[in-house]
């Protein structure tokens, strides 16, 4: 964390930060996705957009004993992203194209190739944006559940000591209730990245101070560098005017 944007926020406000998982990723077993009637034979490309989804989706093939035929084209969410593909596959022996780090991007590719039958693996908790958009243009995909979200055991952890708690995903806010069923916000504060975490937020009855990204803070980090910063200066002053 030394060298990271945290380590700096450290460095600069003298505070101390911890990083506990709050939500954990499981796979759902073949036998269940065969249950609920998912396949992946019939597709000729395939739609990821996490590393998640590129580990969930060999491991699935794999218990599915589906061979990945050579032709399938791979359209990933960002160049990151693809380039992950290489723990699993000949990256330049394979059809691979990326957006620069949001769905909207890659629409603009998935676009060039609308006569492709897409698969899209995912989360049981997903973005429905993603869907609206394949829908709007009319793409031909199916939505393969094939790994969980589920709350993390965070017995261990003593939520009352910290300041300020920083959500990432409405299921961190799941797994708030769930594990503090009794949590007390108070004086607390509350930190959101995104438009549905911080509505998780508010619809949990809890009041959100930071909220990301902004146009002024694309970060989290840099959001809460500008609260701090403001909090210092409103001080100075208040004490300028005692």
């Amino acid at each position: 964390m030394d060298k990271s944007p945290y380590g700096e926020l450290c460095r600069k406000f003298n505070v101390n930060i911890d990083f506990h998982k709050f939500i954990t990723i499981e796979g759902i077993s073949a036998q269940e996705f065969r249950k609920a009637k998912g396949a992946f034979n019939g597709h000729t490309a395939v739609i990821l957009t996490s590393r998640h989804a590129v580990d969930h989706f060999f491991r699935m093939a794999k218990e599915l004993r589906f061979e990945i035929p050579d032709s399938l084209k791979y359209f990933c969410i960002s160049e990151s992203t693809a380039y992950y593909l290489q723990k699993y596959v000949q990256y330049r022996k394979r059809k691979i194209f990326y957006g620069k780090q949001n769905f909207a991007d890659l629409m603009s590719v998935i676009k060039k190739h609308s006569e492709e039958k897409f698969l899209v693996p995912s989360s049981d908790i997903h973005k429905q944006t993603m869907f609206k958009l394949l829908d709007a243009d009319k793409i031909n995909y199916s939505n393969a559940v094939i790994y969980r979200t589920v709350a993390s055991n965070l017995s261990d952890v003593e939520i009352s000591k910290y300041d300020l708690v920083i959500f990432f995903s409405p299921a961190g806010i799941k797994s708030l209730q769930n594990n503090f069923p009794d949590y007390e916000q108070s004086d607390k504060l509350i930190a959101a990245f995104g438009p549905t975490t911080a509505k998780a937020v508010k619809d949990a009855g809890l009041n959100l101070t930071i909220l990301a990204p902004t146009q002024s803070a694309p970060s989290m980090t840099m959001a809460i560098d500008e609260f701090l910063t403001k909090q210092i200066k409103d001080r100075r002053r208040n004490g300028r005017k005692q």
